[in-house]
């Protein structure tokens, strides 16, 4: 995808910022409740409205993250979305992970950093909703 282009996607692109506040931990099972399950060789991490957690023991937690998803339909075809994204709050000195699904994508971003991140996205373009 061109330059261009690219930054006509921004300018049309939406992202929703969720009221919730969620937690990445680290498991030995999927946790109930879970926005997301990652599972590979090595370790199960979960992500989770930290509303919904309890009082439950866990190999790590991460805590406190803010999850913006692009409210926009971002085709597997698409090429350098996510590195402008990301490189954008790189610059801000944001700390994110992301999450994948099919045809969306979520960034999480410390709550201390939610502010900074959604006028970073408005500066690409973006129109920021928070929810």
């Amino acid at each position: 995808m061109k330059r261009s282009e690219l930054r006509t996607y921004f300018k049309n692109g939406r992202a929703l910022v969720s009221a919730r506040t969620y937690a990445t931990v680290k498991t030995k099972r999927a946790c109930a409740n879970a926005f997301a399950v990652i599972k590979d060789d090595r370790e199960t991490t979960c992500i989770v409205d930290e509303s919904k957690l309890g009082a439950q023991k866990f190999l790590g937690f991460e805590g406190d993250w803010r999850m913006i998803t692009f409210d926009m339909l971002l085709p597997f075809s698409l090429v350098g979305f996510f590195a402008g994204v990301s490189g954008a709050l790189a610059e801000a000195g944001i700390s994110i992970f992301t999450v994948s699904a099919y045809s969306t994508d979520h960034v999480f971003v410390k709550s201390r950093d939610l502010d900074k991140a959604v006028k970073t996205l408005e500066k690409l373009g973006m129109s920021v909703r928070r929810l």
